[in-house]
């Protein structure tokens, strides 16, 4: 009896099992490459260039933001917008120096000529309408006689202004667009005050 059909029907069970097995380690490995760059997106790359968390540090933002709180900060409009008024930001006013970052409120825009007089902000000469500012201005710094912003910076104040450290103070001056961070959007913690940033 010819048994070369048994033979060949074994050979050929023999060789699908084995191109199973090919395929389920090529499976598993492409599988694991996928959680690898998955792995790799999530920590490197969001926080580096989407989205990062920062903590605020200090009482600089009080009483809108406090010593601790956790904010989203998000990095990507900045590349196709400029921040708008009253945005509250994160920047390195010396990047080149340290990883120190700050997180102030956008008062004045490029082109705009900033004037402090007591506690009146003027933008072009105009009285600027706003809230945020927690207490009275010790000082007006470079911003008593006016300052004209380049078509790049930013003029940037603390929400409490008796103590901020900002663009009143020559150390900070104007910040320049490169060396903005981002912008925060949603405050994470405290869960009290969970939700978009004010």
């Amino acid at each position: 009896m010819d048994n070369s059909f048994g033979n060949n029907e074994n050979q050929e069970r023999y060789n699908d099992n084995a191109n199973e097995g090919k395929r389920s380690k090529l499976s598993i490995v492409i599988e694991i490459l996928i959680y690898v760059a998955i792995i790799i997106f999530c920590v490197k790359i969001v926080p580096e260039y989407i989205i990062q968390r920062t903590i605020v540090d200090g009482s600089s933002m009080e009483s809108n933001y406090n010593d601790g709180d956790n904010l989203f900060v998000e990095k990507v409009t900045k590349h196709f917008k400029n921040p708008d008024r009253f945005d509250v930001i994160v920047f390195y006013p010396n990047p080149e120096e340290n990883d120190d970052y700050y997180i102030k409120r956008v008062i004045g825009l490029p082109g705009e000529t900033v004037q402090i007089t007591g506690d009146d902000i003027y933008i072009n000469g105009e009285l600027l309408e706003e809230n945020y500012g927690k207490n009275s201005m010790k000082t007006a710094g470079i911003a008593e006689n006016g300052i004209t912003l380049g078509k790049d910076e930013f003029f940037v104040l603390g929400d409490n202004r008796k103590i901020s450290l900002d663009s009143r103070y020559e150390e900070v001056g104007p910040v320049k667009k490169a060396n903005i961070g981002g912008r925060a959007v949603f405050r994470v913690w405290p869960f009290s005050e969970f939700g978009p940033c004010p």
